[in-house]
């Protein structure tokens, strides 16, 4: 079938099932394997109608845009991503600039729980004076991830690790861990809660069972996390019991604080 009809076609009944248009945009983009601003010059070019179709019901089933795609975009790079991992957001990439600005020059540094791959990957990139160790208790997370790295010509040494506890010497982490306490994951929406790794999404009934295992097992290392919305004042509470000082809180491009910086306190 022509593209323009069935684009016009299938993002008005996007619209009728609360689906952005825009996806059926990049569907149709993938299938032909040209840039989205092709599609618009060549509304008479021919396109397989029941892959699309396929493609959709995925989506309007609740199942997120990017494992469909199986890809994703994380600071100005190309990530595969599928239902092994979590999908990299935008507020992460708010971690990676704090990280590539203040971890000391030459420094060994640990992704703990990198799913993707895309902080170590991209800190790597950034900062190719950095030793970038990626781990993960997921082995599935760590296969993908380790792809990610090759393709993008990354350095990054790989390793299974229950938070830090196959790691000898700890120097600097950085991390996104599971923050959600359990109760509120059956709030979040359907594509997150139905699709992406469970594991990546909650640690235990509090939210903040891995980052305090992050900073009993990194100390006296300074670390950089990310958290949830609302839990700043948790987190100087866990930080104190754990004896590590909070040196930074930083609001992501909405103000809400999301990236804090820790350091041991004694």
């Amino acid at each position: 079938m022509k593209i323009e009809p069935l684009r016009s076609r299938c993002r008005e009944e996007a619209l009728r099932r609360g689906v952005n248009p825009r996806d059926v945009d990049l569907l149709l983009s993938d299938l032909a394997g040209k840039p989205v601003t092709w599609l618009f010059a060549h509304g008479d070019a021919e396109i397989d109608e029941r892959a699309l179709v396929s493609l959709l019901a995925r989506r309007y089933a609740g199942e997120p845009l990017q494992y469909i795609r199986g890809k994703t975009e994380f600071y100005g790079r190309e990530f595969a991503v599928d239902e092994r991992v979590l999908i990299p957001r935008p507020e992460t990439e708010g971690l990676v600039e704090a990280a590539i600005e203040r971890v000391p020059r030459d420094a060994t540094v640990i992704d703990v729980g990198t799913g993707s791959g895309c902080i170590a990957i991209t800190l790597s990139l950034e900062r190719p004076d950095l030793r970038v160790i990626a781990i993960d208790k997921s082995v599935a997370a760590l296969a993908l991830a380790s792809t990610n790295a090759r393709r993008l010509s990354a350095p990054v040494r790989f390793a299974a690790s229950d938070v830090l506890s196959a790691i000898r010497r700890v120097e600097f982490v950085v991390s996104n861990p599971p923050y959600i306490a359990e109760h509120i994951v059956e709030s979040l929406a359907t594509e997150v809660r139905d699709h992406e790794p469970r594991m990546a999404l909650t640690p235990g009934p509090r939210g903040t069972e891995v980052i305090e295992r992050i900073l009993d097992q990194a100390r006296p290392a300074p670390v950089m996390l990310e958290i949830s919305y609302g839990q700043d004042g948790e987190i100087r509470e866990v930080a104190a019991e754990h004896r590590y000082r909070v040196d930074e809180i930083l609001d992501d491009l909405a103000g809400i604080p999301r990236v804090v910086v820790l350091s041991a306190a004694w």
